[in-house]
């Protein structure tokens, strides 16, 4: 893109400078563009700000006073509290921080602050603020106490992300010196063409950004974050479907023959009934493989959801047409049960089952590998082995990657790119998140839901303990082994912390093998241990050999143990709900009653989350709540400049509609024009290159 004056180095606009621009650049903001966009914390309405006159015990309100007297008040207990007399024109008001006495340091007599919180009495009326933001300072240009609150009668007041060296009032000041003219260079960056502003009722780029900065209502500042938030996820999903077309139109793909010489030999075979989502799954898969573009789809399901069972029919469906079929693991534990498990259920049918993992020996590895070459081998399970360069398929049609997030883009393309024509591909993932956040996260894929568990799944019961009760929860433990079961115990730390107040996993391994199950067989897992040595530990408990395993999250995702009936996580309120979904995940694979028990102290908030999770089974309702919860955070990394997530304007439950619309936009304008050459689609090429070229070039992988 040619230079904007949006582009201007932020020292550079009205009251910045190069001193203060250090400062700003802390905040992530570098340029006049960064400023721009900065959006803001929160907005207050001035006709719902209340007279400091009318302000009565018990209300919770927002008002505004300019600082009359302020100092810092002792106590007889040694707490130091900052006081301030507010005033408007129609009275006054104390308000105190108590704890704060460094405040009286950085607010000024004749500051004008907006103020939230409840008014309490204590010696009178006194009001302690939640929030509080100076709005101007020494601003009353006539001094009295009425100016500044009469000049912002009628208006919203709008607070932005601040810091120590940058202040509101600062903020709000470098603001009204420069927005005007920014307002004006925003048509720079205009690149949404006027037939698509209209058809999605989106305003112009200049438009939104007057309502986020100087929006006359509430209504308008969230017209103007909805058209920020729709360019936010418009080329996030431009990107993605550019890659999506890479993957599935740019190569040649396979066009299967369904014959159902093995795949209604397989349904006639199984012990259970598919479930509605299953059958649905496998319609979409089965649609994409027999046209002639390149399958690029994820399976998304909770644990025991059934998602194997949907991969071994598509794996048929590419045997049945003459192609070999692989899957790949990240661990050579979990390929193993994936092997064990899928030959059990293709014995009947005569189809063998070949595995490829990197410590088989060298003449077992020799006739796997043969095997593969010859075409022999048509159906393959293996690890990161299968991607080395001394392996070649015979004719490889389809591809299922398991727990796809554990490998690097790099490994998960190695194995794709050698062959032609190019296999279809599918991922699999048992981590349920809501269908938004998969949108965002997998534009670039095809999503089939399995959001239906099959019947007869036993739930795990969850319950929530405080620590003192854990002498209760080991003695159940220890009942629990002694009719032949296995536990898990997660702990938050490898190791003691000298920052936090935590139980660690290597400490309490030693107390509770030599105090508390000094009759039973104790076992240690984490993250630090090297691959061989989780490997021996993990086959250790599988096989038996260990009654409880004391573990980190390593565990999170791992091996089915159907002898593991209990699960107790420590500390539960440091882990987020989809973690301790997925933790709870590891019990409950066998016939026999299982249980999650969390062991906390929780504050107010942390209980909510707590107790949210222990009420709900459902994995895809769980990770919607951690998502409300938690917030989306950075889902992308630095993506564009600064230090800002790659989602700022938009909130993935609240802007569903939002995300929808734009990927059907970005996938119809990437299917008639692939490159953006179409005069209309200029400037969307120029901002795309310019602003998003680190996710591009991620995504020229694969």
């Amino acid at each position: 893109m040619s230079y904007s004056h949006l582009d201007r180095p932020i020292q550079f606009l009205k009251g910045v400078g190069p001193k203060r621009a250090d400062s700003f650049a802390r905040l992530g903001v570098t340029t006049a563009r960064d400023l721009l966009y900065h959006v803001p914390r929160r907005y207050d309405d001035a006709s719902t700000v209340e007279p400091i006159g009318r302000l009565e015990v018990g209300m919770d309100v927002s008002a505004i006073g300019r600082i009359r007297s302020k100092g810092v008040i002792p106590t007889r207990r040694g707490l130091r509290i900052f006081q301030a007399v507010l005033e408007d024109e129609t009275g006054m008001i104390t308000v105190a921080w108590p704890g704060q006495p460094w405040l009286d340091r950085k607010l000024r007599e004749g500051d004008t602050l907006l103020v939230s919180g409840k008014v309490k009495f204590f010696h009178g009326r006194q009001l302690q603020p939640r929030e509080y933001t100076v709005l101007e300072r020494d601003s009353a240009s006539d001094g009295s106490p009425g100016a500044a609150l009469e000049k912002g009668a009628g208006v919203i007041f709008v607070s932005y992300p601040a810091s120590e060296d940058i202040p509101q009032w600062v903020l709000r000041g470098v603001f009204e010196k420069n927005l005007t003219e920014m307002l004006t260079w925003a048509n720079d960056d205009e690149y949404l063409p006027p037939r698509m502003k209209a058809e999605h009722g989106l305003p112009s780029l200049e438009e939104a950004l007057t309502w986020l900065h100087r929006p006359q209502t509430i209504y308008h500042s969230e017209r103007g974050r909805r058209r920020l938030a729709f360019d936010e996820l418009f080329f996030l999903q431009l990107v993605q479907a550019q890659a999506r077309r890479r993957a599935t139109e740019e190569r040649p793909g396979i066009r299967h023959r369904r014959t159902n010489d093995l795949i209604r030999p397989l349904h006639e075979t199984l012990p259970f009934e598919l479930t509605g989502a299953q059958a649905r799954s496998l319609r979409e898969i089965h649609a994409d493989m027999v046209s002639p573009q390149r399958m690029n789809r994820m399976l998304q399901g909770d644990v025991g959801a059934g998602k194997t069972a949907v991969a071994v029919f598509a794996m048929l469906i590419a045997v049945e047409g003459g192609y070999q079929a692989c899957l790949m693991a990240p661990t050579e534990i979990l390929a193993e049960q994936h092997a064990r498990g899928i030959a059990g259920m293709l014995e009947p049918l005569g189809v063998e089952v070949t595995l490829l993992t990197g410590s088989l020996g060298s003449a077992q590895r020799l006739g796997a590998t043969q095997a593969i070459a010859s075409g022999s081998a048509r159906v393959i399970v293996g690890t990161h082995a299968l991607i080395q360069e001394s392996v070649t398929f015979s004719s490889l049609g389809l591809v299922v990657i398991d727990e796809q997030h554990r490998f690097g883009v790099k490994q998960r393309m190695a194995l794709l790119e050698r062959e032609s024509p190019a296999p279809d591909v599918l991922v699999m993932s048992a981590t349920p998140i809501p269908r938004s956040l998969a949108m965002a996260l997998h534009g670039d894929l095809d999503l089939s839901l399995l959001d239906e568990m099959p019947p007869g799944r036993t739930p795990v019961k969850t319950s929530l303990r405080s620590p003192d009760r854990r002498p209760g929860v080991y003695d159940f433990v220890r009942s629990e082994i002694a009719t032949g079961r296995q536990a898990y115990i997660v702990y938050p730390l490898v190791d003691d912390s000298e920052k936090v107040d935590l139980l660690s996993a290597t400490r309490e391994y030693e107390r509770l093998a030599s105090e508390v199950f000094t009759e039973e067989r104790v076992g240690l897992i984490h993250g630090q241990l090297s691959g061989q040595e989780k490997d021996r530990v993990m086959r250790d408990f599988l096989a038996g050999d260990l009654d409880v395993l004391v573990a980190t999250t390593v565990i999170e995702v791992g091996i089915d143990v159907p002898n593991a009936s209990v699960m107790i996580i420590e500390h539960a309120e440091r882990f987020g709900l989809s973690q301790l979904h997925q933790l709870r995940g590891r019990v409950g694979r066998g016939a026999a009653e299982s249980h999650c028990i969390l062991i906390s102290e929780p504050g107010e908030d942390a209980l909510e989350r707590l107790r949210a999770f222990r009420e709900t089974s459902d994995g895809f309702e769980v990770a919607r709540e951690d998502l409300r919860i938690r917030g989306q955070g950075d889902l992308f990394g630095s993506q564009q400049h600064g230090r800002d997530p790659a989602l700022r304007f938009a909130n993935l439950l609240a802007d569903e509609d939002i995300l929808v619309e734009a990927q059907q936009e970005a996938r119809a304008i990437i299917a008639a024009d692939p490159d953006l050459e179409h005069p209309e689609h200029f400037r969307i090429r120029q901002h795309l290159h310019t602003r998003y070229q680190h996710r591009l070039d991620m995504y020229g992988v694969g």
